[in-house]
């Protein structure tokens, strides 16, 4: 009976130690050990990192840039590297790293007016730069020399770019100034975010910056990957495929190829921006947000792993293992970036990304002032060469849902002269007019283009023939009333030599319907 009791006692006291022990291992799983102190030799070396990770992932992926779009790129097409890579691009197209300049131009502003700099100083240091811009950019950019400031210049309703990835590509910076502060990062991204970004184009800028600050105090990808998520609203739809990637990860440990098909077969809609409408081609945020996390996820720390599977990923096929390498880069530090890689630097450290005054020297310097001056402000306490950082566990920014009611309902091919143009049915509550101006009239000129919905004027459209300047859609109004309309336009200031022409219509109505068949059906 003793020997019964002492067994039972015995198999009681192993039962509740393996418990113990799991629950141990759960909890060192669920919130690994994290580092809030570091000494200003660390730091620095971290902000090296984020600087030089995202220049090399933006150089390796340069030759692909939305060549995959809709597939990925197989493993036998390689993908080149030498000691010359960053330099090539440097000498023959630096405007490969437009993500890195229009992140260094906000470092500017911080570094000109503070850490308290007002939005407007970020949106009018954006307007003046001389950097061409695409998409939300450019439409941002247009928006502004017209007087709409921010947060009205990157709201959907302004922007048919809203939820395109430019600002994901350019929120590097929130996160190298914040080390394990995302929180604070994340207030950083709502005053520069919404020049050019709303909703899931925002989403992905606090993301992206949430995660470089996470890296700072933790070597656990997937806790950096996790833990960032939780600033972004649960019901977003961002949110939700950034979770589906970390649950597929989970299914498929293994198999980044079988996770990149689900995000395909799951996210690859977009019917928002008009350049993706109905094509392959997706520069919208959360795909390649996706694309960002596979790579880290995939990449299990592993330097060149990390870039080429986001390389291979496709779509925007530089910056997205840029942030992916800027991130890693923050965790491991500039130290232990493979050698190869980072022999590529040297030559380039003190040239001045294109459209700015700021190498990456500069930036590793700006960088660290601007992050010591942070985690001083947040709370965080300097004893001499050490630094004690505020941790701030990560809390959800506001919610917001570009493009919210709208439902794509067709796509008609235009492809005529303005002035050719006679007029367009269509029904719904929403249209898109895709087109450029052309010619080869005065750099400084503008052409006024009316435009009328059953003959009642709308507005006129400002069309300046210097690509910088120029809106990237012709005409868009995502808030009508529900009901038939007759589109006509009127060009009032023709001039030789120049012509408007129209592409594409786009329209939109307030419920989902599928596209009618091309044929009847057979039994």
């Amino acid at each position: 009976m003793e020997k019964i009791t002492r067994n039972k006692l015995q198999g009681i006291t192993l039962f509740f130690s393996i418990l113990l022990l799991f629950s141990t291992a759960c909890r060192n799983e669920k919130h690994p050990p994290l580092q809030p102190t570091l000494s200003h030799s660390q730091l620095f070396d971290k902000v090296k990192g984020a600087w030089a990770g995202q220049t090399l992932g933006c150089t390796y992926g340069g030759p692909t840039e939305f060549r995959y779009v809709g597939t990925m790129m197989q493993d036998y097409i390689p993908i080149p590297w030498s000691e010359q890579e960053v330099k090539k691009w440097f000498d023959n197209a630096p405007g490969l790293y437009d993500d890195i300049y229009v992140d260094l131009t906000f470092v500017n502003v911080f570094e000109k007016y503070g850490l308290d700099a007002p939005a407007d100083s970020f949106a009018t240091a954006f307007l003046r730069a001389g950097f061409p811009l695409c998409h939300a950019n450019q439409m941002a950019r247009y928006n502004l020399m017209r007087g709409l400031m921010p947060p009205a210049c990157g709201h959907w309703k302004n922007n048919p770019h809203a939820d395109c990835l430019d600002f994901q590509i350019e929120a590097d910076f929130a996160g190298i100034m914040t080390p394990g502060m995302p929180n604070t990062a994340a207030t950083l991204c709502d005053r520069i975010g919404h020049i050019m970004s709303y909703g899931d184009g925002w989403y992905g800028g606090v993301y992206v910056a949430a995660m470089y600050s996470l890296a700072y105090i933790s070597n656990d990808i997937e806790f950096i990957v996790t833990e960032a998520l939780k600033t972004i609203p649960e019901k977003s739809l961002f949110h939700q495929c950034m979770q589906d990637v970390i649950r597929w990860h989970k299914q498929y440990p293994d198999d980044w190829k079988r996770t990149w098909l689900e995000i395909e077969r799951n996210w690859s809609e977009d019917t928002a921006c008009p350049d993706g409408v109905q094509l392959p081609f997706n520069i919208e945020t959360k795909v390649n947000a996706a694309y960002i996390i596979l790579g880290l996820l995939y990449g299990e720390g592993d330097f060149y792993r990390t870039l080429d599977i986001s390389t291979r990923a496709g779509q925007d096929s530089d910056c997205n293992p840029a942030s992916a390498g800027g991130i890693l880069g923050t965790m491991l530090g500039y130290s232990h970036i493979p050698e190869c890689f980072r022999k590529a630097l040297p030559c380039v450290e003190d040239r001045p990304f294109s459209h700015t005054d700021i190498s990456l020297n500069r930036a590793y310097q700006l960088s660290t002032r601007h992050a010591i001056q942070e985690i001083l402000a947040q709370g965080g306490k300097q004893e001499g060469e050490l630094f004690t950082i505020s941790y701030q566990p990560p809390v959800p920014v506001r919610f917001e849902q570009s493009f919210e009611g709208l439902f794509l309902k067709g796509k008609e091919p235009l492809n005529q002269s303005v002035s050719t143009f006679t007029t367009l049915d269509f029904e719904g509550t929403g249209l898109v007019i895709k087109g450029r101006i052309q010619g080869n009239g005065p750099s400084d000129y503008v052409a006024d283009l009316d435009v009328y919905l059953n003959d009642s004027f709308i507005e006129t459209c400002k069309l300046p023939l210097f690509f910088d300047h120029r809106k990237h859609e012709l005409f868009f109004n995502y808030d009508l009333p529900k009901n038939t309309y007759k589109l006509t336009c009127k060009w009032t200031n023709p001039i030789p030599d120049v012509d408007i022409w129209m592409t594409e219509a786009i329209m939109y109505t307030d419920r989902k319907t599928l596209p009618p068949l091309p044929c009847p059906t057979y039994k």
